[in-house]
């Protein structure tokens, strides 16, 4: 066969696999094979991924790895680390892995205008954090007043936000940070409104990430810093307090940022990816650089995973396959996040970005729409918080949701007994949601409790759970630096996995580009005495209404 004809028959069988009368029943796997876990689980280092409680079966898992082979994943995980163009929609490499590499790693980037030396790029620009870093925290590098900084504001938003804002609580938050860490995204005025009441400015370090220092919201937040920074303590402590994580020289210099408190990235980073570059000098600020080259060890260990280990080993294949198999064979669209551990909360937020924004996509890499679906909607919250929200429908709701369980098997407090209950409901939900509840079960409960045989008729049928729902879970040691690494690059390699196995562009994002050329044109009709351009009736009629609420 043609590997097209391959690639058909792979997704053929998967299909047929998911038309058994049995697909999406889990209960009676564990019934016929009580010990499934330990065949439908892979482990690298502490970190354990089990599936058992989705309904895979040695057929589907075959099924899975046939259509990853077929996809021609060996030879795309090839490409990618041989820094060949992978984004082909804007000609470049997809080179992230090289940021945590060693300098010596020789990992190359292609790029429009030719060849990176990756490895070498990233540890120059690592050196300067980390000399940045600890004059900063010890003392060398003050503000204008001759203060030392207790704060850094971090301004920036999607990947320049969300990343370096998860990492920073993740490795702060049970034993404070070396420098207090402040992140602000919105444009909204308020945000920064009220951040600039709790922010001393004599001792507020400001970064501005925005890799071409001209992100609308970026810059926005930036000049409101600025002109409250220099109202404080005039023109000339601009300098002392900002920095960039930007490659505009012009604009920074411009904007009163000095060179050396500039630091960079190629474009062969893409912005979800970016924490483990000079985006994450905030987390390198607030958890110190030991922290922070531990956090890059841990991606790095995942990679060389990634890169190795045969797939039916491979953590981030295995993870990936699950979501094929939900999303492609089971029809389910929706994909629940919940970390037990409230060090993690910005986690499935995250990962919101980094999952949606690669593979939310409709048309292939041959240039003509998918004719599969592809990245299912993703959210989450922190457990045990999400069991008193969202849970219920995922317990009860008509379309069944798979849910990742994520958690540490020991905490950074001293009170083991809270741990072990919140690790208690992360795997009582697991295995509810597997076991469900018939309605023999709940009527012989309600009997046992004295109810009425009418009670028993009229209230039993909403206490009925249907079980079979699918989860993984996720645990390891304890949530270290160097494990946080480990998890975010596990589940950035199941990101490109998919879009391999789905045939798009994991790493471009044309889809957030037009609400931002649109919103550059109503920006201006915004203002008094404007003259309307040309929108649809509801977006006028909007327009209008805002003018007119507003007295103009």
């Amino acid at each position: 066969m043609t590997s097209d004809q391959t690639l058909h028959a792979a997704w053929t069988r998967l299909a047929d696999l998911a038309a058994r009368p049995h697909s999406r029943h889990i209960r009676a796997l564990f019934a016929a094979g009580p010990a499934r876990a330990s065949r439908f689980s892979a482990s690298f280092e502490d970190l354990t991924l089990d599936f058992s409680k989705s309904s895979i079966d040695a057929h589907a898992l075959t099924a899975l790895l046939e259509l990853a082979n077929a996809a021609g994943l060996q030879d795309f995980r090839h490409r990618l680390f041989a820094g060949e163009v992978v984004n082909p929609t804007e000609g470049r490499a997809a080179m992230h892995m090289a940021l945590r590499s060693h300098a010596d790693a020789g990992m190359r980037a292609a790029l429009p205008g030719g060849i990176d030396d990756a490895s070498g790029l990233a540890a120059a620009e690592r050196a300067r954090m980390q000399a940045f870093v600890e004059q900063v925290l010890g003392g060398a590098v003050r503000g204008a007043t001759g203060q030392t900084f207790d704060t850094v504001l971090n301004i920036g938003i999607g990947g320049s936000d969300l990343g370096p804002r998860m990492v920073t609580e993740a490795l702060t938050l049970a034993h404070g940070p070396k420098l207090r860490a402040r992140f602000l995204s919105n444009v909204d005025g308020h945000a920064f409104q009220a951040l600039a009441r709790e922010l001393d400015p004599a001792r507020t370090l400001v970064l501005v990430a925005s890799k071409t220092f001209t992100t609308l919201e970026t810059m926005t937040n930036a000049h409101a810093a600025r002109a409250w920074l220099a109202a404080a303590l005039g023109e000339a402590a601009v300098g002392a307090h900002f920095g960039a994580l930007s490659t505009n020289l012009k604009a920074t210099a411009a904007f009163g940022i000095a060179p050396d408190r500039v630091f960079g990235f190629r474009d062969w980073v893409g912005g979800r990816y970016s924490v483990w570059s000079s985006i994450g000098l905030p987390v390198a600020l607030a958890a110190g650089w030991e922290a922070f080259q531990s956090f890059l060890d841990g991606a790095r260990a995942m990679d060389i995973h990634f890169q190795t280990a045969p797939f039916a080993e491979n953590l981030p294949v295995l993870l990936a396959l699950v979501g094929i198999w939900h999303v492609n064979a089971l029809d389910l669209r929706t994909q629940a996040v919940l970390a037990y551990d409230e060090r993690l909360r910005r986690f499935p937020a995250y990962l919101q970005q980094l999952e949606m924004e690669s593979n939310g996509k409709s048309v292939g890499l041959d240039d003509v729409p998918v004719s599969h679906a592809t990245c299912p909607v993703l959210f989450g919250e922190p457990g045990t918080d999400a069991q008193h929200s969202f849970m219920q429908l995922v317990h009860q709701g008509t379309q069944a949701v798979p849910v990742d369980f994520v958690f540490a098997a020991v905490p950074n407090h001293n009170r083991p007994e809270a741990h072990r209950i919140l690790i208690a409901n992360a795997l009582a939900q697991a295995e509810a949601l597997l076991r469900g509840k018939t309605r023999g079960e709940v009527e012989a409960e309600m009997r046992a409790k004295g109810a009425s045989e009418a009670e028993i008729a009229e209230i039993a049928p909403h206490r009925v759970f249907t079980g079979d729902r699918p989860t993984n879970t996720l645990i390891f040691r304890e949530l270290t630096p160097y494990a946080l690494g480990r998890l975010i690059a596990l589940y950035e390699h199941k990101v490109a996995t998919q879009g391999c196995i789905w045939n798009i562009d994991s790493f471009d994002q044309w889809g957030v580009e037009l609400g931002k050329v649109l919103a550059g044109g109503i920006l201006p009709e915004l203002s008094t005495g404007a003259t309307p351009g040309a929108h649809d009736g509801s977006t006028e009629a909007l327009i209008g209404r805002f003018r007119a609420l507003r007295g103009e």
